[in-house]
């Protein structure tokens, strides 16, 4: 986080980044963890969300988000019922299938995704194309070939560039 976080900020973003793990006191995940403090951790998100809309330097009408793996559902999931939300950058993550029941709308997404990764399997980024394509809701996509969960090297420069230009066209003047 600290790499996208200190270049985006660099290029005049406000960057915000919330322990949703602190609330809960995890330190160690689990299928059985995740669901059963994923409603807490989506509530984390929401606060945190209202608390940067409050800020003087930030626009509430150009908040994004960017998540990691667990990080990224969650991301979805908030910009799938928070209507302040209009961009989500998802690395390696997805869209929990029982969001379908939930859904109320969805904003422009970057996806980036591993196509080797054996923690989130890259089914989980087609699965949100089709949702995205369905609703008829912007996106773009980069799957790239042999990479795993995380990025390193010229994958993670790539992922930061896409991201930047991404968040530039969704949310800068």
């Amino acid at each position: 986080m600290a790499e996208p976080a200190s270049s985006l900020a660099a290029r005049g973003f406000a960057i915000y980044v919330p322990h949703y793990f602190d609330r809960t006191g995890t330190v160690e995940v689990s299928r059985e963890i995740i669901f059963r403090h994923f409603p807490i951790w989506m509530k984390t998100l929401w606060d945190s969300v209202s608390f940067v809309s409050r800020q003087p330097h930030v626009d509430p009408e150009r908040i994004g988000l960017l998540g990691f793996s667990l990080g990224a559902y969650l991301a979805l999931s908030n910009a799938a019922i928070d209507t302040r939300i209009r961009v989500v950058v998802e690395f390696f993550g997805g869209l929990p299938k029982e969001m379908k029941f939930f859904m109320r709308r969805l904003c422009p997404v970057l996806i980036l995704h591993g196509e080797a990764d054996q923690t989130v399997p890259v089914e989980e980024a087609y699965h949100l194309q089709k949702v995205l394509e369905k609703k008829g809701i912007a996106y773009e996509m980069q799957i790239y070939p042999g990479a795993g969960h995380g990025f390193s090297g010229e994958i993670s420069r790539d992922a930061g560039l896409r991201t930047l230009s991404f968040l530039t066209k969704y949310l800068r003047d």
